[in-house]
């Protein structure tokens, strides 16, 4: 038969994959129609669809975990050559360094190390040794540091295996670290799998003997604990958890909270291990306490300064004061939230603005006006940036629980669970009260409906497992301030409220963070987000989803210290304290705040916006109800 008679599966089968097998390659190393993304989730009017996910016609591995060639293949009719630029750009996402089409007369063979393109004939495919020794000689890999990066991740959850950005995190940081780099930063978005990421790596470097004790920090008992219990499972008897400050040196795999090993009382726990107990030491969240030079986690660090440390953060905080570079140098490998969307990884969000009539005019009382309390409020003018931190303005807190609640009904979506970011936590606390006022009906049914989930409630944080479970049907309505910003991981989180005044991009990357993870199987495909401080600004900030980079301005003292910043924790404080607000008390101490029951509230504007292909923030309807 003419070969321009035959379809590109039939090219595929007679011509290509023959060539292929003939060259070296088994059937193993050899993965056809290799799904690289899940195809981009397009979220419009409260509905949604998945757009085509690529696909590769050839992915090649040398190892499992080693993807060396992509083959695009083409019909008869098309040039050798035609598809390149669509397998460069498979290739340039999967880190892959040999690039081949076909139309069954040949290949087409691009060499990423060199630049060079030629064709060549079906019979002279490379084998795998030959692409993996050039790929080796390109990298400066030698025996040694080949059995390193050849030993295997853990493939005995065949249902997760890791994503092509997962494996490039895991193959660069296993590369750097034989090649004895020992401070390394990976940037991933939030949902991405950062602590998946990060097993992998300690797995392959415990399973390959170049790394025997390991040391997972962070600041969180949620992030700890969720660790302990899922990601870190195949450790099993190899590890634990260090609690109440007692040291077992028989384990290999350590789990710690910053403040456990640091904090009140003895602060030399960690100095019960040698310097050089640990060979490697992995920073969860490390944009928070251990980008500080002057902070008691970095003590932990330097004390621990020969072992290998990398660190994860979603958010890397670049600024006049504090940097992550600094530290742990240029980030290897970053994975961000706008290319996590694109690839259909992660949720893509809708945004509902809300404008009260408050928030754009502003409230001044008239001479002699008294609060709830009797307390005579000062004559000046208060704006959204004052509301809930000096003055209350009662009504409005009912406003904002009214709004939310109705669009929950409207949309029968009363049981999707909600996040409220409030101000601080008496602020939540009213929230709490105003949801249940505005649900009476389910929070009767059960009073976990609403919850207020914060620092300094015992009885709230009971209920963090089960918000984070996704078969648990209550709590729905949370409110909190700062707990759950971040490291949480809330998977069916469906809508985020906003009405706290958000200035840090590193925070409000962090909440938009919880809901981001995708659950297709329990219909969690996007999310909503209520803007009632105009906080999703920032969206359009270039450093919002941008390169990282180091601060200019970054200068620490001739000792490492630098200026605590705002919204860092204290020193010392309890891993679940909330952060101290952003804001400066008057001498003689905070002022006082002032509760308004009795000034109406009222909603100007409703905007409704989704997030395009680009990134940007399309308006899909407005509703100005002063024209009304």
């Amino acid at each position: 038969m003419n070969k321009s008679q035959l379809t590109e599966q039939e090219i595929r089968t007679q011509y290509i994959t023959p060539a292929i097998k003939a060259a070296g390659w088994a059937m193993p190393q050899i993965r056809e129609e290799y799904a690289i993304t899940k195809g981009r989730i397009i979220a419009r009017g409260g509905s949604y669809k998945r757009n085509v996910a690529k696909r590769a016609d050839y992915v090649l591995f040398y190892k499992p975990h080693i993807p060396l060639a992509i083959v695009e293949a083409k019909d008869n009719n098309h040039a050798i050559g035609d598809g390149m630029q669509q397998a460069m750009d498979y290739a340039q996402r999967m880190m892959i360094p040999f690039v081949f089409t076909s139309n069954g007369d040949g290949f087409t063979f691009h060499n990423r190390i060199d630049s060079s393109e030629n064709i060549i004939n079906l019979d002279e495919f490379p084998s795998p040794e030959i692409l993996w020794n050039a790929y080796k000689q390109t990298n400066k890999i030698d025996d040694n540091q080949e059995q390193i990066i050849a030993q295997p991740y853990y493939m005995e959850r065949e249902d997760k295996p890791p994503r092509y950005y997962q494996l490039n995190a895991i193959n660069l940081t296993v590369e750097a670290v034989t090649r004895g780099q020992n401070r390394v930063l990976l940037v991933m978005a939030t949902g991405t799998g950062k602590t998946y990421t990060a097993f992998q790596i300690i797995w392959r470097l415990w399973k390959a003997g170049v790394k025997k004790r390991f040391l997972f920090l962070a600041d969180r008992n949620a992030l700890i604990d969720q660790t302990y219990v899922n990601d870190f499972a195949p450790f099993k008897d190899k590890m634990t958890i260090i609690r109440n400050r007692k040291i077992d040196k028989s384990y290999e795999i350590y789990l710690a909270l910053y403040q456990g090993l640091t904090g009140d009382g003895d602060k030399n726990v960690f100095k019960q291990f040698s310097q050089n107990f640990f060979d490697l030491i992995i920073v969860d969240e490390c944009h928070r306490g251990s980008a500080k030079a002057n902070s008691e986690w970095r003590e932990i660090l330097d004390y621990f300064k020969p072992a290998t440390q990398i660190g994860l953060t979603a958010t890397p905080k670049e600024d006049k004061d504090v940097s992550n570079i600094d530290y742990f140098g240029k980030p290897i490998y970053t994975y961000s939230l706008k290319e996590g969307i694109d690839d259909g990884f992660l949720a893509p969000y809708r945004v509902i603005r809300v404008l009260l009539d408050k928030d754009a005019e502003g409230f001044r009382p008239y001479v002699g006006q008294t609060d709830r309390f009797g307390n005579v409020i000062e004559d000046r003018e208060y704006n959204a940036s004052d509301f809930d931190r000096e003055l209350v303005l009662e009504q409005r807190t009912k406003m904002v629980a009214k709004v939310v609640s109705n669009y929950l009904r409207k949309h029968n979506s009363r049981f999707d669970k909600s996040i409220f970011f409030c101000v601080d936590t008496e602020h939540a606390d009213r929230m709490r009260q105003a949801l249940v006022n505005e649900n009476r009906d389910l929070f009767g049914e059960d009073e976990r409906y609403v919850t207020r989930i914060t620092g300094d409630d015992d009885i709230g944080k009971k209920q963090l497992d089960n918000f984070r479970d996704v078969s648990s049907r209550y709590p729905v309505l949370v409110t909190t301030s700062k707990l759950l910003t971040t490291g949480v991981d809330t998977q069916m989180v469906k809508i985020i409220v906003l009405d706290s005044n958000i200035n840090s991009m590193t925070e409000f990357k962090q909440i938009i963070g919880r809901g981001t993870r995708v659950r297709e199987d329990l219909g969690k495909m996007f999310f909503t987000i209520f803007d009632f401080r105009n906080a999703t600004r920032l969206f359009a900030d270039p450093d919002f989803d941008g390169p990282v980079e180091q601060d200019a301005e970054f200068t620490p003292g001739p000792d490492g210290e630098i200026p605590p910043l705002p919204d860092d924790p204290p020193e010392g404080e309890s891993d679940e304290a909330e952060e101290l607000p952003p804001s400066v008390d008057p001498p003689g101490g905070r002022r006082q705040k002032y509760y308004v029951h009795d000034v109406e509230v009222t909603v100007l504007k409703q905007r409704v916006q989704y997030i395009n292909k680009d990134g940007k923030l399309i308006t899909e309807s407005l509703i100005d109800y002063t024209r009304r």
